[in-house]
């Protein structure tokens, strides 16, 4: 079995972003290979920790990468103020004489953006709304990485490390099944507070759950890289919750046009055409425009917004929403079936390393200025009596159950298989029996020694 039909039946999936198949990653070739070790969002744990646990394995594995995409040139591109693992991964490249690069990164964000880290890796910008392979790049978290290798000795993607920090005791890792519920994740960690809110990712894209329910019903998947606990009451949980109207009218009624959003965009600072004070400016009118060769002149930009959330959490200095207006934006531009055209040779702008947004005034403005610095030292194994495990823990189609209630299944076997086109195969986490199959997924029951 090849690397490509080797990771796709594993079910290996971008451990660090939306979930998009690796093997469809995998299946060209490119010039450069970039291992993203950014960590995207502040407060995330996850990849310092696999670069100072695991540097031999991931360093073999990037070189096995490059040589299957024909690549000539590898590289790891991590922030270089994470000197324990740069010391790492620099002792396993020289033991391995491994031909690969570390390209250290400033402290901003969102330096994990693919699209960021390809322009500061190579030079290149990758088009509006395009991949990476566009620019002769393939670039994969450093998760990933360690899953392509398991796949190649023969394992499935079953686990998870991810981190859990804010307000906790302490920031830990945690290794778990995937399916492991969110609160017994939480109570490892020992949160400070009876009665929590979560946000799952980072703060600044992370999904945010605030529902008792929907926080029970939760459970981990191939892309939960961190758990950030907070009061329901945070600010961060507050701004999420306005609705479209009342941002509509804020910024009918605040905007003062300073350009902020657009001047500190990172689509914008690497070429791509998005002015966010030209939605601000005009939202207050997007429902009188009928006619779609206007809408899309007027509304057009928003289709390249990465929703990273710079200009509402950090440029805004009116505390807008231009994220959300463009957000919504995007969807008027599917309901009415325009296409909006793509720059396909962007060229960054002079300003691109000047504009960047540091972490450390980012943590700042978002309230997490006392969670920021603490570092997870210590992983944590639980091994939780049922699992949950969804279907769709990818970009494309749900995978197809291959499994009835009632079955015994051990740990990592195929559940459910990878739908036809964009797809991907999901196993067991644990060995026990399948209790329930839902639409959503399966529950299993493990089976104790």
């Amino acid at each position: 079995m090849n690397l490509t039909d080797a990771v796709k039946a594993a079910g290996v999936v971008g451990a660090g972003g939306a979930g998009f198949p690796t093997h469809v990653k995998l299946s060209g070739k490119v010039e450069c290979f970039i291992v993203n070790a950014a960590e995207c969002e502040p407060l995330i744990e996850t990849d310092k920790y696999l670069c100072r646990t695991f540097p031999d394995r991931i360093v073999k594995s990037v070189s096995i990468i490059r040589e299957h995409l024909g690549a000539t040139r590898a590289v790891i591109a991590l922030k270089g103020k994470y000197k324990p693992e740069i010391v790492a991964l620099q002792k396993a490249i020289s033991e391995q004489n491994a031909e690969i690069e570390l390209f250290e990164m400033p402290t901003f964000y969102p330096a994990g953006d693919e699209q960021t880290m390809v322009q500061q890796v190579t030079g290149r910008v990758i088009p509006e709304r395009g991949l990476p392979a566009n620019v002769g790049c393939v670039v994969d978290n450093v998760g990933t990485v360690l899953n392509v290798l398991d796949a190649l000795e023969g394992k499935n993607v079953t686990d998870k490390y991810l981190s859990v920090v804010g307000e906790v005791k302490e920031p830990i890792m945690l290794h778990v099944p995937l399916g492991t519920s969110l609160r017994e994740c939480v109570a490892a960690a020992k949160p400070n507070l009876t009665d929590y809110a979560l946000i799952v990712g980072g703060p600044m894209m992370g999904k945010t759950l605030v529902d008792d329910k929907a926080i029970d019903e939760a459970v981990v998947t191939k892309t939960t890289g961190n758990l950030i606990v907070l009061p329901k009451d945070h600010y961060l949980f507050r701004r999420a919750q306005l609705p479209l109207e009342t941002i509509r009218h804020q910024a009918m009624s605040a905007c003062i046009q300073c350009h902020m959003c657009t001047d500190l965009c990172p689509r914008y600072l690497i070429g791509h055409k998005i002015r966010p004070h030209m939605m601000m400016r005009n939202i207050w009118r997007e429902e009188k425009v009928q006619d779609n060769d206007e809408y899309l002149q007027t509304f057009g930009d928003a289709a390249n917004c990465c929703s990273c959330g710079v200009c509402e959490m950090f440029a805004c200095p009116m505390g807008l929403s231009p994220r959300k207006v463009n957000e919504y934006l995007k969807g008027q531009l599917r309901n009415r079936g325009i296409q909006v055209p793509r720059n396909m040779e962007p060229k960054a702008l002079p300003t691109v390393d000047i504009r960047k947004t540091p972490t450390d005034r980012l943590i700042a403005r978002l309230g997490l200025s006392e969670y920021y610095g603490g570092h997870a030292h210590t992983c944590m194994e639980l091994t939780p009596d049922e699992v949950f495990i969804p279907f769709q823990q990818h970009i494309g189609k749900p995978a197809v159950a291959v499994k009835g209630i009632g079955s015994t299944v051990e740990k990592g076997e195929l559940i459910a298989q990878a739908d036809e086109g964009l797809s991907t195969n999901i196993h067991a986490s644990v060995t026990g029996i399948v209790t329930d199959i839902t639409a959503k997924g399966m529950m299993i029951r493990r089976r104790k020694e």
